[in-house]
């Protein structure tokens, strides 16, 4: 069965920090670049940033850039999300996908709350 399960979403106060996680089961994660989205109330979802299946190219959204990080660690099926210098507009549920090869694999999200 496919898993992907984000964890580590939360309140934190402008300026903080978070790291996401996203463990995935049930598919050759190896394989799959992996991206992180985010949906915000009443907004679309919308990329945050990706990384290639071996990690070797990560990209980000201009909005994020400089301020979250995107690594993997093959090994552990996990791909994180560092977040640093938090603002509120990063308030939203954030959601990891894994695609390959035609398939498309969601998690359930985790909510981001930045508020002082």
């Amino acid at each position: 069965q496919v898993q992907l399960v984000e964890s580590g979403g939360g309140l934190v106060q402008p300026g903080g920090s978070l790291r996401l996680s996203c463990a995935a089961s049930g598919f050759t994660f190896g394989y799959y670049t992996m991206r992180w989205y985010r949906q915000a109330p009443g907004k679309e979802r919308e990329l945050v940033g990706g990384i290639t299946s071996a990690g070797r190219r990560v990209n980000y959204a201009d909005s994020v850039k400089g301020r979250f990080t995107i690594s993997r660690d093959n090994a552990k099926n996990t791909v994180y999300l560092q977040m640093n210098s938090l603002k509120p507009e990063d308030t939203a549920v954030y959601y990891c996908n894994g695609n390959y090869a035609g398939n498309d694999y969601w998690g359930q999200g985790t909510q981001v709350s930045v508020s002082s």
